[in-house]
């Protein structure tokens, strides 16, 4: 057999030592091809939105284009071969080109991110006062106000007033894009009956107040109060009147049931003595109904109020000076003393 000169070793052999050596050197390039591919593909962060429909192809696609990943076959092999193909669900991905594929399927099989749109209802606010605030979250207002006008959507409002008003609680709501007027009202109703809890509702009643009367009471304390810690103090007096049979007297229940904003009275113009189911300066005890949409505080403090003063007697009386404080008496010609000193 012919030997290489000069060396002992069969020709064959070093042929095939030289072909074991291409054979490596192509399977360690067909490798460093394919970990090329599963790289990251170096692009922006970007939020990826999948919707109804999108397929894994065509995301995969999207990604690469994005430089998201290097290869959108790749993309898909690897998620073919976790079984998680099929894993897509409508919602937001947010994504990296610093990411490899193997972290982007990984990603991509997990939960979406929800898109949402935030609508802030502050307390106090109105029924009247809340389609312009969803529709500048881009509900369509009139929506929002048919919901609002359904009182069946509360057991406590139902049958007993025409729409929501008292039940719809103020807070920060985080709603998903594309909810419905009435589903996002719905949720709103749902978080205000969260504060009727059996032990609120057994303080209520130890006041002699339903649930509604409760609502009612808290939506004048939270309009009439300058501040949180005023609320208990005003609750007590009020609280002190009803049982006495004394009428509330509150402005804002006239403004409410002539359909004006507090400022808008008009006490020359005869405001406090026309008659509404709502006026406590013409009817005894409570409205007819809630007079705004009364946050937590307001809602706790009639079931905390403070109703003596410090001498002990019943707290009957208050106002609001112009300095800014609230001065509260037990007799009526003591208060009218006050309004002349601090208004």
């Amino acid at each position: 057999m012919t030997r290489l000169r000069g060396k002992g070793t069969p020709l064959w052999v070093w042929l095939l030592l030289v072909l074991v050596l291409l054979l490596l050197l192509a399977a360690g390039g067909v490798f460093a091809f394919l970990r090329s591919l599963t790289g990251p593909a170096g692009g922006q962060a970007y939020t990826l939105e999948v919707k109804p429909g999108d397929t894994l192809p065509a995301v995969a696609r999207r990604l690469e284009a994005r430089g998201i990943v290097k290869n959108a076959r790749a993309l898909r092999f690897v998620m073919d071969r976790n079984g998680t193909a099929g894993s897509l669900k409508e919602g937001l991905y947010d994504l990296s080109g610093t990411m490899n594929v193997y972290q982007v399927a990984e990603k991509l099989a997990g939960p979406a991110r929800i898109p949402t749109v935030s609508v802030t209802i502050p307390e106090g606010r109105r029924i009247q006062d809340i389609p312009p605030i969803f529709e500048k979250a881009g509900f369509a207002a009139a929506a929002v106000q048919a919901a609002l006008n359904d009182a069946s959507l509360s057991q406590y409002a139902r049958g007993k007033q025409k729409n929501l008003e008292g039940f719809v609680f103020p807070a920060t709501y985080e709603f998903r894009v594309g909810e419905s007027p009435k589903s996002a009202v719905q949720e709103m109703v749902a978080r205000m009956e969260q504060e009727f809890t059996p032990g609120n509702v057994a303080k209520a009643k130890a006041l002699g107040l339903g649930v509604r009367d409760w609502v009612v009471l808290a939506s004048m304390v939270q309009a009439e109060a300058a501040n949180d810690e005023e609320m208990p103090i005003i609750a007590g007096v009020f609280l002190n009147r009803l049982r006495d049979g004394i009428k509330l007297g509150s402005d804002p229940t006239v403004a409410y049931g002539l359909g004006k904003d507090l400022p808008e009275l008009d006490r020359s113009a005869g405001d406090f003595t026309r008659d509404t189911p709502y006026s406590t300066y013409t009817r005894e005890g409570l409205p007819a109904g809630p007079i705004n949409n009364p946050g937590q505080a307001a809602l706790l403090s009639v079931l905390s109020p403070e109703r003596k003063l410090p001498d002990g007697r019943d707290a009957l009386y208050f106002l609001h000076g112009l300095n800014g404080k609230i001065y509260v008496n037990h007799d009526y010609n003591a208060h009218l003393r006050d309004i002349d000193r601090y208004r």
